[in-house]
């Protein structure tokens, strides 16, 4: 009986070669011990792994109750397996656990988290399927570290728009609910490969729902992805041909993007190139102006040139007419070498001599 167990006794249980937590200190209770639990359980502070989910293959009669607040001095706690239980709620002291990667809640009677639950923020995995959720617990869009969230069998009719924040999630199962619309943030959610929808009442996928390119609806389409929907856009048979067909059909996603992206370089190159043909010829027409300037500038210069020369010598033609004239004679033939004088000179008479 559960009363009899010791600490020591306890700790005989803890096994360290479960091949999924292999060197892991883990303990697993069951049957009896789960209707009371004994307390040396929670003394055990070297305790990684704490397995209190029935056996499903044994009598489900022995089932939890309720978690008592002494699982909160159990800080070293990596794992934590209280599904297939009869759990209405989730003590707050389970949030002192900061050291959970892996908690498991599922096939409970869950209608809510525990204030304080993203305090959980080395949390992995939650499993949170088949409880009574009809509101999608907001606690979960903080914590960020999540990867792996399981929330199928509830009665959720609206995922929230933060959902969006669990960028590092991989894997988001929603079969068995009451969905009727999926926000548009969900296409920002990049990392998910794994995506369960079926079972619900959507007519529609967000645009943009070819972004999740990590998507395995393709390769690995079965029922829970989305079956079971009354889709009208995309049709069902498209989605099933994966994200990239129904980037086509919305016409909006990461390759018509890279298009849209070429193009506009394609674009943008050839008005660069246009604009630099454009500089070119106006260069070209600029200097052309500025040679035809330099040519009339030229002319004009020689023009004002040859009216000056003009100019003087119209003046000095002037001079030239109110100038005095001189008259030079001829001198003897034995005067013939003589050179002409540069002064005027007078005509001298010759005289005859009396006879």
């Amino acid at each position: 009986m559960s009363h009899g167990l010791t600490l020591k006794n306890i700790r005989m249980r803890i096994e360290t070669e479960d091949p999924l937590y292999f060197g892991q200190k883990k303990l697993k209770l069951q049957g009896r011990d789960l209707l009371h639990l004994p307390k040396a359980v929670f003394k055990l502070m070297e305790l990684e792994v704490l397995d209190l989910s029935p056996e499903r293959e044994a009598c489900l009669d022995y089932k939890l109750a309720m978690v008592p607040s002494d699982i909160g001095k159990l800080l070293n706690l990596s794992t934590l397996m209280l599904d297939t239980n009869d759990l209405l709620q989730v003590p707050v002291e389970i949030t002192l656990l900061t050291n959970l990667q892996r908690l498991a809640l599922s096939n409970n009677h869950l209608s809510e988290l525990p204030n304080g639950f993203p305090r959980l923020k080395n949390l992995h995995s939650l499993h949170l399927a088949n409880n009574k959720f009809e509101v999608f617990p907001l606690e979960i869009c903080d914590i960020t570290s999540l990867v792996f969230l399981d929330l199928c069998d509830n009665l959720i009719k609206a995922l929230p728009k933060k959902i969006s924040n669990l960028t590092k999630l991989e894997t988001l199962l929603l079969f068995i609910n009451r969905l009727t619309k999926l926000p548009d943030t969900i296409v920002k959610m990049e990392e998910l490969r794994s995506l369960w929808l079926g079972n619900n009442s959507l007519r529609t996928l967000p645009k943009g729902f070819g972004y999740l390119t990590k998507l395995d609806w393709r390769e690995r389409y079965t029922s829970s992805i989305l079956d079971g929907n009354p889709l009208v856009s995309p049709p069902l048979e498209i989605c099933r041909m994966g994200p990239q067909a129904i980037e086509r059909f919305q016409g909006v996603g990461p390759n018509i993007d890279e298009q849209k992206q070429a193009e506009e370089e394609a674009e943008a190159e050839r008005n660069a190139k246009e604009k630099s043909r454009s500089r070119a010829s106006s260069d070209a027409n600029k200097t052309g102006s500025d040679d035809v300037k330099s040519n009339q500038s030229n002319k004009i210069a020689s023009d004002s040139s040859r009216s000056r020369a003009s100019s003087d010598a119209t003046t000095k033609g002037v001079a030239a007419r109110d100038k005095p004239t001189v008259t030079v004679t001829k001198a003897d033939s034995t005067d013939t070498g003589v050179k002409k004088s540069k002064f005027p000179t007078q005509t001298k008479k010759r005289r005859v001599p009396k006879i």
